[in-house]
């Protein structure tokens, strides 16, 4: 009788008494276990490089950290390594770096606090499903994207403010790259929060990576 494989999970975080933690809290879930821990992500990206073949199911990414950055760490991941899935973990909800994480390919994120009930929910969504998004993330999004009997049409420049949204620029910066005023801009913003039924800019970029107006 084949034996019963269990999900394979890396942890990279510089955290060491958080990182065990996790460790033991992971292993203590039927059907998981945690085959490696790096305490930053160059040894992290240095253990892929070499040993590409590494069987690995989620990692578990850390955002802020030494040497190489949870952020820095996802980049080279999406330009390399593009089929791992991750989910990145930080202390706050700062939505600059949840963008960043989410536009890089991170296929979730939790703050450490999170609860081990939602924390193994989460390894189980993005392990089957591809992604997990907390309501701290999302907002109304899963929601409404999930429901396909709502499709909202786009007019062509709001489509070409929703991918400038998914990149790191100010709403500044936007403004100035479609020869726009700020004010102008913010009616965008404004319009489009109202019309898609979203809150925050993280709500944009998941729509639009939902609905395929940018890819990850």
């Amino acid at each position: 009788m084949k034996p019963h494989t269990k999900n394979k999970i890396i942890i990279v975080d510089d955290h060491q008494l958080f990182s065990q933690s996790l460790e033991l809290l992971i292993n203590s879930f039927k059907d998981f276990e945690v085959i490696n821990r790096f305490e930053n992500g160059k040894v992290f990206l240095s253990h892929l490089q070499e040993y590409p073949d590494t069987e690995v199911d989620l990692i578990l990414l850390d955002v802020n950290m030494p040497v190489l950055d949870g952020v820095s760490t996802m980049k080279w991941v999406k330009e390399n390594r593009p089929g791992l899935k991750v989910i990145a973990l930080s202390v706050n909800d700062d939505e600059e770096i949840i963008i960043k994480m989410i536009t890089n390919g991170a296929k979730g994120y939790l703050l450490k606090d999170t609860s081990p009930e939602i924390f193994k929910d989460a390894m189980i969504s993005v392990i089957e499903k591809g992604f997990y998004f907390t309501e701290m993330v999302s907002g109304m999004l899963v929601k409404k994207a999930n429901d396909d009997s709502k499709k909202v049409n786009l007019k062509e420049k709001e489509i070409v403010f929703i991918k400038h949204a998914c990149t790191e620029k100010t709403y500044k910066e936007i403004a100035s790259e479609m020869c726009l005023s700020p004010k102008t801009i913010d009616g965008y913003r404004e319009c489009l929060f109202d019309k898609l039924e979203i809150k925050t800019r993280i709500g944009l970029v998941l729509y639009a990576i939902k609905h395929k107006i940018v890819l990850v």
